[in-house]
């Protein structure tokens, strides 16, 4: 019994990325720097891991089923939080923040490593 609990534990653990959302993982930003995203409860958690901002949040969405996330993003310079989205298309993330209910919007694309 011991052994089963093994390959099965083993097993697991072998498999955990593979069950992992497509959003989580590292990213190259549009300005070069790298940002990881992370499962945080029920949402995910955008961090930046380099640059002047690294270790800082920016951003925390929720969703993914179609490749399409909602939530919040923050602009660091600016000290501001948007109404933000992400959208998966292979291995590129858009990631855009809104104001004034969506009428104007900034968007950058973000490359997987």
């Amino acid at each position: 019994m011991l052994r089963w609990s093994s390959i099965v534990a083993a097993t697991l653990l072998a498999c955990g990325t593979a069950w992992a959302d497509p959003i989580e993982g590292k990213w190259k930003t549009q300005s070069g720097e790298t940002a990881t995203v992370t499962s945080c409860g029920d949402d995910f958690c955008i961090t930046m891991m380099t640059g002047r901002h690294a270790g800082k949040q920016v951003g925390k969405v929720t969703g993914g089923g179609d490749g399409n996330y909602s939530g919040f993003i923050t602009d660091l310079d600016e000290n501001e939080t948007y109404q933000g989205s992400a959208r998966l298309s292979g291995n590129t993330a858009r990631l855009s923040g809104c104001v004034l209910g969506g009428l104007i919007c900034k968007s950058q694309d973000w490359t997987k490593l």
